[in-house]
């Protein structure tokens, strides 16, 4: 049976509002996912976007879904319906995107999963509000204006939250964390391609520690 709108938001908004930071994370070796999850719960960080730009990603999401079942684990770059239905099979618990096309729109409205899609002006913003995503990723968010436009945004689109994703680090984080219209962001910074490649679970634990008390 497929969640209505509401209740896939509700769910959404849930996940968003785990942790200041989703940890975004392209993983080349699905025996990793595991041990990194693990790593970043520990550290407070409980939502997990795996990308799909590596063959490993569907099985990471797989693995993680299997073995940590209260794991808030989706799929980033979901580019196409097909990506939609791959992540939701894989296990997934939200989807990210990072804008929207009319397939897109179609799949999301007949999928279960939650949907983050992108947008990166007010009227790309405006757009996807008006079919009822009012929770959306701002992507590429340093490229696209940053700070500054997300709070030029706050004043006309009170309505609409946003996940601001691309270009932050525990440097400017916080920047956007002050805004009103932020309900958390979404980085790399987390994980490391080294650390992962080299299994210090430990040091992406203290990784994840610091981002989760950025809001405090």
């Amino acid at each position: 049976m497929i969640a209505s709108m509401p209740q896939k938001r509700e769910r959404l908004e849930s996940i968003l509002r785990l942790a200041p930071v989703i940890a975004v994370v392209t993983i080349d070796d699905a025996k990793a996912a595991v041990p990194l999850a693990r790593a970043l719960r520990e550290g407070g960080i409980h939502a997990i976007e795996i990308t799909l730009r590596t063959p490993a990603a569907l099985d990471a999401i797989r693995a993680i879904a299997d073995a940590i079942p209260q794991a808030a684990v989706g799929a980033g770059t979901v580019l196409s319906a097909d990506d939609l239905a791959a992540a939701t099979g894989a296990g997934a618990k939200f989807a990210v995107s990072p804008g929207a096309s009319p397939a897109l729109f179609d799949a999301a409205a007949n999928s279960s999963l939650p949907w983050l899609p992108g947008a990166a002006s007010a009227s790309e913003a405006m757009a996807l509000a008006e079919r009822g995503y009012d929770l959306q990723k701002f992507f590429p968010a340093q490229a696209a204006g940053g700070v500054e436009f997300l709070r030029s945004l706050a004043g006309p689109l009170p309505h609409i939250r946003f996940c601001p994703t691309g270009g932050i680090g525990v440097h400017n984080a916080p920047d956007y964390l002050l805004l009103p219209n932020v309900v958390c962001v979404g980085g790399s910074w987390l994980t490391p391609a080294t650390l992962v490649r080299s299994g210090d679970w430990s040091a992406i634990a203290a990784l994840a520690r610091a981002a989760a008390t950025l809001r405090d």
